[in-house]
């Protein structure tokens, strides 16, 4: 059987070298468990985007996010081939694009993780059956916690298992708090079979 693979997605303007210190910390904290966080496709000048925030309105993040899905796949059909468990932990932009394989049940995820993010997507939904860890800190000045803890009434409200937790003190960022929630959710969620 083919190791867990937990792919990392970064938010706009960075990279997934941006995630190096999550990336670390899951591989030592998950043994028997792969850690991968590739670039987003779309360059900017200061890293890459999932898709093109030029311009971008609640209105019409909807449809920006569903014109990145092909190549959001490209990026990690690669990376997931020949994996039967499949984890994705999104920060922020990355966070949208993790959510948004889980509602549309395009990928068969074991688990699914968000960080200061919200659920861009828009309907119909198909989810795939896989738990949800949603963490937002309450003073983020990007995307309000309000956007998180709205994300998890929707996904529980298409029958979803939903873990969310809101930080105090917390910015637009991933603590080490948040780094041990994930690697607790990953461990329970995305189990190495060693036999």
């Amino acid at each position: 059987m083919s190791r867990p693979l937990i792919v990392l997605l970064h938010g706009v303007h960075a990279d997934g070298a941006n995630l190096d210190p999550l990336r670390d910390f899951l591989r030592d904290a998950l043994p028997g468990v792969d850690v991968l966080a590739p670039d987003a496709p779309f360059a900017t000048p200061m890293g890459f985007q999932w898709f093109s925030l030029d311009g971008v309105t609640p209105e019409n993040r909807l449809s920006r996010l569903v014109e990145g899905r092909a190549a959001f796949d490209a990026v990690l059909a690669p990376l997931a081939a020949g994996r039967e468990r499949l984890g994705l932990l999104g920060f922020s932009q990355g966070g949208m694009m993790a959510l948004d394989a889980l509602v549309t049940g395009r990928w068969p995820v074991a688990a699914v993780a968000g960080f200061s993010t919200r659920l861009a997507s828009p309907p119909p939904f198909a989810p795939t059956a896989a738990p949800v860890l949603l963490v937002h800190g309450d003073d983020d000045s990007v995307i309000p916690a309000v956007e998180g803890v709205a994300a998890g009434q929707a996904l529980r409200a298409l029958g979803l298992r939903v873990d969310t937790h809101v930080l105090p003190g917390v910015d637009h960022c991933i603590t080490t708090e948040g780094m041990r929630l994930a690697a607790a959710f990953f461990a329970a969620n995305l189990p190495v079979v060693t036999s």
